[in-house]
């Protein structure tokens, strides 16, 4: 075996989605871009604020750019910044001691998972669940386990409860979701912080929270509430590759709560962990974004979006809850063998991911971080889809 025996597994599964794009390149250039309808990557399409390029410019044409290397936890000034602004929306007492500038959120979660984690010890995370997550387990040596949603996709807090051990360190939750669009109310979120509590105590060891947050800025018409308003013991995470259109970037940040437990010990272990990883996040756009808090893409793009692929799926025949955050829809699948049913889509020259990758079975995800014309193209093909099962 020319690769190390673990890594196989991890190799076959991190491919899924990105293998479906990869056939959408190939499909277009058989039977032409616009007769191909790739709804399998969740890469945000609205173009960035016009401040952003703006920003970079100046910051390019400026004496003050800096490209050298920086404190572990990125430069000083940037991380004020983004403490100041989670202040002035939270009210949370931050300082720039318990902010790591990341690169995006997937480095915010490896920073924090290494921190935290002993090898062998356990994540929680409600399923479905981002399909990465498996990914990060794997690099922190620890155990992913998941806990049964309601059928709505809220949280199920006796699966929860039912999930936490001895070994568990770390319950990991993403709201708005991905794959479902789900955001998670106050009230069952207060009875999650509530829930952990009680069982750090039980078990004799904090339990900490992590809230994966890259499409906080993108909800439609619900209320995202504060996770550090549930839970002392809390880290937030974040990039600004949806609420910016900066996905290739690659740059955010982890928040930790001021009253969790060691949380000067997370912040350094995080940076320390910065280093081994991937030395620094980018600087360039940790001064760019450090000037940019609070600016976000016209969510109101998803939104028409999300209303108008609701519309005709509905009409078509497919049941979902609709999204109310993020830009996925997460279709039941008309049969059983949700990965079959993708493969019946793709006669129709549409791309879809079987939910059987989040750990979702008996449902597909479609991203609709595609133009208009996609989503509108594709119904027709939707329907003989549905229609040629029944």
């Amino acid at each position: 075996m020319p690769i190390a025996d673990k890594m196989v597994n991890m190799v076959e599964a991190a491919s899924m989605i990105r293998k479906m794009f990869e056939e959408g390149i190939r499909m277009k250039e058989k039977y032409g871009a616009d007769n191909v309808f790739d709804f399998s990557l969740g890469n945000p399409d609205v173009p960035p604020p016009p401040i952003v390029k703006k920003t970079l410019l100046e910051l390019i044409n400026s004496e003050n750019i800096s490209h050298g290397y920086m404190p572990n936890n990125g430069y000083p000034h940037v991380r004020q910044a983004v403490a100041d602004y989670l202040n002035k929306e939270y009210n949370v007492g931050l300082n720039s001691d318990l902010i790591v500038m990341t690169s995006g959120a997937a480095g915010a979660l490896n920073d924090t998972l290494k921190a935290l984690l002993n090898p062998g010890e356990e994540i929680l995370v409600p399923a479905p669940y981002f399909i990465g997550y498996n990914q990060y387990a794997f690099i922190a040596g620890a155990t992913l386990k998941t806990a049964a949603s309601l059928e709505n996709f809220h949280l199920d807090l006796d699966a929860i409860e039912e999930g936490i051990n001895e070994k568990t360190r770390v319950m990991l939750i993403n709201s708005p979701n991905n794959p479902t669009g789900v955001v998670y109310t106050k009230q069952e979120l207060d009875k999650l912080g509530n829930l952990l509590e009680k069982v750090s105590k039980k078990y004799g060891k904090r339990i900490y929270l992590i809230s994966d947050e890259p499409y906080r800025k993108i909800a439609y018409d619900v209320e995202v509430p504060s996770m550090f308003d549930v839970y002392p013991h809390t880290i937030v995470l974040t990039s600004y590759s949806k609420e910016l259109s900066l996905a290739g970037e690659r740059i955010g940040y982890l928040a930790i709560h001021p009253k969790a437990e060691d949380a000067a010990m997370i912040a350094g272990a995080a940076g320390v962990t910065n280093t081994m990883i991937y030395v620094n996040a980018p600087a360039l756009f940790q001064q760019v974004v450090g000037k940019l808090q609070g600016v976000t893409v016209d969510s109101e793009i998803y939104k028409k979006r999300r209303d108008m692929f609701c519309h005709g799926l509905h009409a078509a025949g497919y049941e979902f809850d609709v999204p109310e955050g993020a830009f996925y829809l997460f279709p039941k699948s008309p049969i059983k063998d949700d990965v079959k049913f993708t493969g019946i889509l793709k006669e129709q020259n549409i791309l879809a991911v079987p939910g059987t990758g989040f750990g979702g079975p008996g449902f597909f995800r479609l991203s609709y971080a595609v133009p208009d014309k996609t989503i509108q193209d594709s119904l027709e093909g939707f329907k003989k889809a549905i229609d040629s099962v029944k």
